[in-house]
């Protein structure tokens, strides 16, 4: 049985569509901007952050208006149906309105907003949790427990957030650079993105794309710093590749984590040797978006969908020169070529990595 997605969306400092987005980005335009005084300290700090500050309930606002856009193109019946099932991809959910129980109400607010037969399910493991979310949907339709699941990811800024990672010192003081000699470090970003994926390629409105296969793997190295050898991120795609039956030269594009930090990018480079996937083109979508943590992979899977739809990769935003010691064939200006499979990969805190296939029907 085939598992189809599509219906992408994608809510940033940019627009409030996968196809506002990607012409933007495509075009050229950052999210990114300097904010005066945000940072710990009182700091200036670059971020992709839609509001100055973040309005009341924010988080559930982000999910609604996410969720309400994919079912606009798709068949709106099945989002009350038996067969589906929302999962909700997040990393710290709605602490500013609740720090001890972030995520009750959003679920409670969703499950009514949108007649849900189910409870929506929480998805939350660190920077993998969108490319994650997708997997899961793919192994609840595959067992039959469903036939269709929404898949919506959202994280906001917060001082908590923020304050945290400048904490490790893995903020940068200028916007991120992934993968180049003089990155500094991360970007933060706020947003949400999303996609259906479904047993049924009917119920979309548009062209959707097979679901190929998608695994995830933990090398348990250190809780913020990924294994210098790249073992998980390896180790995941690895699994993929075998149980997609895909070798590593038929996939035409990597959509890779790239965070812009040195640790991050040096172990993705060594991992991507280790698969014997360094000449495939790559890029890392955190120049335009900063780095949205659990609404990361969903965002950045839609404008994979979207440079299917359109065979256009884009390029690395923030890269000049190569800063890994092991080459990639990163994209230093946009491509139109044909773009019939994808490879979506994530990395985390806790050693987690995650991937995904994507290809045309």
């Amino acid at each position: 049985m085939k598992t189809y997605i599509g219906a992408e969306n994608i809510i940033s400092p940019l627009g409030t569509t996968a196809k506002d987005n990607f012409n933007l980005i495509k075009n050229g335009q950052t999210g990114i901007k300097l904010f005066k005084k945000i940072g710990f300290g009182k700091v200036d700090v670059y971020l992709s952050k839609i509001n100055e500050t973040s309005p009341n309930n924010f988080f559930y606002f982000l999910l609604k208006q996410c969720l309400t856009s994919i079912i606009k193109d798709v068949n709106p019946e099945i989002i009350k149906s038996q067969d589906t099932i929302v999962l909700i991809s997040t990393t710290k959910a709605d602490i500013i309105e609740n720090l001890k129980s972030p995520i009750i109400k959003p679920i409670q607010q969703l499950k009514k907003k949108f007649n849900l037969h189910h409870s929506p399910i929480v998805i939350s493991n660190a920077c993998i949790s969108g490319v994650l979310a997708i997997n899961v949907a793919n192994n609840l339709i595959q067992s039959g427990k469903y036939k269709h699941a929404f898949v919506i990811g959202a994280d906001v800024i917060s001082d908590f957030v923020l304050y945290g990672f400048q904490s490790l010192f893995a903020i940068s003081n200028e916007p991120c650079q992934p993968f180049d000699k003089n990155r500094k470090g991360i970007t933060l970003g706020e947003g949400a993105g999303g996609v259906l994926v479904s047993n049924d390629s009917t119920v979309f409105e548009s062209p959707c794309f097979e679901f190929v296969e998608g695994t995830s793997s933990n090398d348990a190295n250190h809780i913020s710093g990924p294994s210098r050898t790249g073992e998980g991120l390896f180790r995941t795609v690895s699994k993929t590749l075998k149980l997609a039956s895909i070798k590593p030269h038929e996939i035409d594009f990597i959509s890779a984590h790239g965070t812009g930090t040195s640790f991050n990018d040096e172990m993705e480079s060594i991992a991507f040797d280790r698969l014997g996937m360094n000449e495939i083109p790559l890029n890392s979508l955190k120049g335009y978006f900063g780095h949205t943590l659990g609404a990361s992979g969903l965002i950045e899977t839609a404008i994979c969908l979207q440079s299917m739809r359109n065979n256009v990769l884009i390029k690395s935003r923030g890269f000049e020169k190569i800063g890994t010691t092991k080459a990639l064939n990163i994209l230093t200006k946009n491509k139109d070529t044909e773009v019939n499979t994808i490879l979506k990969t994530a990395s985390g805190f806790g050693g987690c990595n995650a991937s995904l296939i994507i290809r045309k029907l």
